[in-house]
């Protein structure tokens, strides 16, 4: 059986990180470790990880990047997830994730997130306005699915060949967009909904937010350079299925 790490990383964000905690002891497929790392957090998030039996790591420099990355690099099993602390997987979210994992080539796998707050109007225009131009728009960038840091799981293969070309060090980027990007184009992420986990609506939280998450964006695909050239992207997609399938058609004569 594989051995599941979970990352969790949290900043103030005690009463929704022990539901996040709560739902993981629940799983139908246990996790071997939690790991929550506390990026300096001043409410009792490192108490209330600890009181379920996580693992507490303390990342004093601030970012989410460079907090995730500590969790990474620290877990010990042989598929890492990383849920955010508002993250509500059901019950059987760690086990999907496992057998989406085993699909020949995948080497990671991501799904989407759905607010278990906020006014009736925020939910209903969620996933038109959030979810579904995240995931259409990064897809048409990136080359395939894009990771969403809510709700993704990857072997560990996968940190261990991007984590030299992540940007943890800086607090402006969005760590589930550098990641995607650090991951070879040409390999495969699955995007499922069987994945979904219930979210908080923050993203929504008022036009600062927005604003902040759009230059956040922007900022990560300037510092990937051409890492993050849509055109280059695709072109080494098609490059790699194309000698697949020469190689394989060459192996049937």
């Amino acid at each position: 059986m594989q051995r599941v790490s979970v990352v969790v990383p949290v900043l103030d964000d005690a009463l929704l990180l022990q539901r996040c905690l709560q739902a993981l002891a629940a799983q139908s497929h246990p996790a071997a470790e939690v790991i929550v790392v506390d990026n300096g957090s001043r409410d009792d998030s490192a108490a209330v990880a600890r009181a379920a039996g996580a693992r507490v790591l303390v990342e004093p420099e601030r970012g989410i990047a460079r907090a995730s990355a500590r969790g990474y690099d620290a877990a010990t099993g042989d598929v890492l997830v990383r849920l955010d602390a508002d993250s509500v997987p059901p019950p059987r979210w760690i086990a999907e994730a496992l057998r989406l994992l085993g699909r020949p080539g995948v080497v990671a796998v991501t799904g989407p997130g759905r607010p278990h707050d906020g006014s009736v109007l925020v939910q209903q225009v969620w996933d038109v306005l959030y979810m579904r131009p995240y995931f259409v728009l990064m897809w048409a960038a990136l080359g395939r699915p894009p990771l969403f840091g809510s709700a993704t799981a990857m072997h560990r293969a996968t940190w261990t060949a991007a984590r030299s070309r992540v940007h943890r060090d800086d607090p402006e980027v969005h760590d589930d967009v550098d990641l995607s990007m650090a991951i070879d184009p040409a390999l495969r992420v699955v995007a499922s909904r069987r994945l979904l986990v219930q979210v908080s609506s923050r993203p929504f939280s008022g036009f600062g937010s927005v604003v902040r998450r759009t230059r956040r964006a922007f900022h990560t695909f300037r510092v990937n350079g051409r890492r993050a050239n849509p055109p280059r992207r695709w072109a080494r997609r098609f490059r790699v299925a194309l000698r697949a399938r020469l190689r394989s058609a060459w192996a049937q004569r």
